[in-house]
């Protein structure tokens, strides 16, 4: 897999914020030609979503870089009958359109998928909707995060609840869009004669479906997840955060009896793992706060390095509690980072693509 792997991919972004445009970046840094098109007046919001440290007059923010990346940027204003021709002779040779609007306003800039498919029999659209094609309802990451349960379960019992501070909604929906749109260009690819399709994601099935272990909680036991920060409510120790010599915070993911054993081993806690209020997975959950004040105790005398390093070589999972200077520290981190200019100013984000292919050939 290259960079170069979609190079004959032709692709329009009409969607703005952060959904369908990190969708238009990953086939962009996969090779593909993505056309952002905007309204030359009222353009991507998100130009304007800038930190205070931000400069005031750029066009350009860095939250509009993180999912706009090797783009071509058109301005054009769709209701104006030059801007529109342009438009469709753009769309004559594209492969792709990517578009985030409300019905209604597909009606009104005409590009909805009769009119698009007059022009382009072809054409594949990806849209991405709040609550379906359906609905007219306003939606953005926070809203979702409140309708479809993942506030409620976030936070903890003082806190209230909490959003994510990642607008993990959008994230999922475009990751179902992507995979819809190559699934498209597979069948495509198999038809002797290409035929138009639409793929339809909305956020709010995208995040239902991201409920994942917490739906099956509730849907098999009518468990409902209360508040309770970062522990897990099927595992423990999951999540605790512990203090070390050196204050720093670390914390465990203690997946298996197997990962308990080896951890109240190092600890000279042996005996905890016989013991019947924590000789199970299921009894560590019921008695998780006098395990953690246990732990706690023998967890301060290590430091962060020392523990790291020997739970590490334990195959016992357990991390630092980093902020992004620490993250973006590293090498691995450091590899993922992706640079280019827009519009004259340097601009930085993350790579849409997180997978790597290999091909093993033998002589």
């Amino acid at each position: 897999m290259t960079n170069n792997s979609l190079s004959n991919l032709k692709i329009i972004d009409l969607s703005t914020v952060l959904a369908g445009p990190s969708v238009g970046s990953f086939f962009a840094e996969l090779g593909a030609e993505v056309i952002k098109i905007e309204h030359p007046k009222h353009k991507d919001v998100t130009r304007s979503w800038k930190l205070p440290s931000e400069s005031k007059t750029s066009s350009v923010s860095a939250y509009f870089s993180s999912v706009n990346y090797k783009k071509q940027y058109r301005f054009l204003d769709l209701t104006q009958p030059k801007d529109y021709q342009e438009f469709l002779e753009i769309l004559q040779e594209i492969d792709v359109v990517l578009m985030n609007f409300k019905t209604s306003s597909q009606v009104k800039l005409k590009i909805t998928d009769e009119e698009l498919w007059k022009v382009n029999p072809a054409l594949l659209i990806g849209k991405i909707s709040g609550y379906g094609q359906d609905s007219s309802r306003v939606a953005y990451d926070l809203i979702l995060q409140a309708d479809t349960g993942f506030m409620s379960m976030n936070g903890t019992p003082d806190s209230g609840s909490v959003k994510m501070p990642v607008a993990l909604i959008d994230v999922m929906a475009a990751h179902q869009l992507k995979e819809g749109i190559l699934l498209a260009l597979l069948e495509q690819s198999r038809q002797g004669q290409k035929h138009g399709q639409v793929i339809h994601v909305s956020l709010y099935d995208a995040a239902v479906s991201a409920l994942a272990n917490q739906a099956s909680n509730y849907l098999m036991e009518e468990h409902i997840p209360q508040r309770q920060g970062s522990l897990h409510p099927n595992i423990a120790p999951y999540g605790e955060i512990f203090e070390t010599k050196d204050q720093q915070s670390i914390t465990f993911a203690i997946g298996s009896d197997l990962h308990f054993e080896k951890l109240v081993d190092y600890l000279g806690l042996l005996n905890l793992s016989e013991d019947e209020r924590f000789n199970s997975t299921q009894n560590r959950v019921v008695n998780r706060n006098e395990l953690e004040k246990l732990l706690r105790a023998k967890i301060k005398n290590f430091t962060a390095e020392k523990i790291l390093t020997d739970m590490e070589n334990l195959a016992v999972p357990c991390a630092k509690i980093k902020n992004l200077q620490d993250v973006f520290e590293s090498k691995q981190a450091k590899k993922m980072i992706r640079e280019e200019q827009i519009e004259g100013k340097s601009s930085l984000r993350v790579s849409q693509i997180a997978f790597e292919i290999y091909s093993i050939f033998k002589k």
